[in-house]
């Protein structure tokens, strides 16, 4: 593992964190050359994930210092590779969670390559050719072609930025369990958040009937009227979780925080499937009995295949949705990390990198 390589020889501007302190500072680096089956990407915008506020503090142990965040980058191609189809100059491009896989495993040829062994991020990891990955917070991007999404011309480049892990980390469970093909479906969102809001606005372009659940009465209205859930409960209210009942068909839940899945599962339907997509820093409480009795199943998910998020954005594009966001300047980033950490965000924060007036 090298910073670099001698085929990194592109100067680049961005911004990093240096140690655990998280404090992010302008940091200039190398990118490596146009590949033949390379595309470059001059960012414009850059969304802000929770995970870069983890990795900035090597919270998770894994930190690799001088770390450049970011996974949910969008901008415009300016060169591609020789052997590169799919794309030319000019077109709008999206870059998410992955740089690299092994390509040849059963899971990256059936289109999983978000479950491959040998999934590299695109920030904090390591390439194929053995250099350290250095994301999104910075000006442009070299990436192979097949871990580059196309963005629909008709959604905004700002708020399309965050579906590229925010979006497809919901996106994904609620294909793999029909609910995209099933209208008139209840499902349950739990935490009105960067995760939740864009559940709520995928499960009503479908037809589902939605409830909302979170600890926070005071999002009832947001949730209901700006977002056009059906219901919402109160998890904390004791009666309202009662009422609901064995009334939902599916639940996604975003939240990040320790809690307990037990009254959650008691809300599923005989044979409904609770999914977790968020990742709280300890252990979940599971109680067995609503499990055993209910004949329900609980799985994890983490974003999703290549060609699901292709799939993911081109939807987005034919019933315009898009992420609700924050757009800051690189100035802000410190600021905005001290907010995210304190769920101060309605609902991500995206950094505008190009810091240019554009209707993109």
């Amino acid at each position: 593992m090298a910073e670099t390589t001698p085929n990194h020889t592109q100067t680049v501007s961005g911004w990093a964190a240096f140690d655990a302190s998280g404090e992010i500072k302008p940091f200039t680096f190398k990118r490596r050359e146009n590949g033949a089956d390379d595309v470059t990407v001059e960012i414009m915008y850059c969304g802000m994930c929770h995970s870069d506020l983890h990795t900035a503090k090597n919270e998770w142990g894994n930190s690799i210092y001088p770390l450049v965040p970011g996974h949910e980058i969008t901008g415009i191609i300016t060169k591609v590779g020789s052997n590169v189809t799919e794309f030319k100059v000019g077109d709008r491009a999206g870059i998410g969670f992955m740089s690299a896989s092994y390509l040849e495993c059963e899971l990256c040829e059936s289109h999983q390559e978000n479950y491959c062994e040998q999934l590299q991020p695109t920030s904090n990891g390591v390439f194929w050719d053995g250099s350290i990955t250095y994301g999104g917070y910075s000006k442009m991007i070299v990436a192979d072609k097949r871990f580059v999404v196309r963005i629909p011309e008709n959604l905004p480049l700002d708020s399309a930025a965050p579906l590229l892990c925010a979006g497809i980390t919901v996106f994904s469970p609620m294909k793999d369990s029909n609910m995209l093909q099933s209208p008139g479906k209840k499902l349950g969102v739990v935490g009105l958040g960067g995760l939740g809001h864009v559940a709520v606005k995928f499960a009503k372009a479908f037809g589902l009937h939605v409830t909302v659940i979170s600890t926070s009465p005071s999002k009832e209205k947001e949730a209901k009227e700006r977002l056009g859930a059906d219901s919402f409960v109160v998890s904390t209210n004791v009666k309202q979780m009662k009422m609901a009942r064995k009334s939902l068909d599916f639940i996604i839940d975003t939240v990040s925080a320790k809690h307990s899945l037990g009254g959650l599962l008691e809300l599923l339907t005989v044979n409904g499937t609770l999914v977790i997509v968020g990742a709280p820093d300890e252990p979940f409480e599971l109680p067995s009995f609503p499990l055993i009795f209910g004949k329900r199943a609980l799985k994890g998910t983490v974003i999703g295949g290549m060609k699901e998020t292709q799939e993911m954005m081109d939807l987005c594009g034919k019933h315009n949705i898009t992420c609700d966001v924050e757009v800051i300047k690189s100035d802000d980033i410190n600021g905005a990390m001290s907010r995210l950490a304190n769920n101060d965000v309605r609902y991500r924060f995206v950094i505008d990198i190009a810091e240019r007036s554009s209707s993109l």
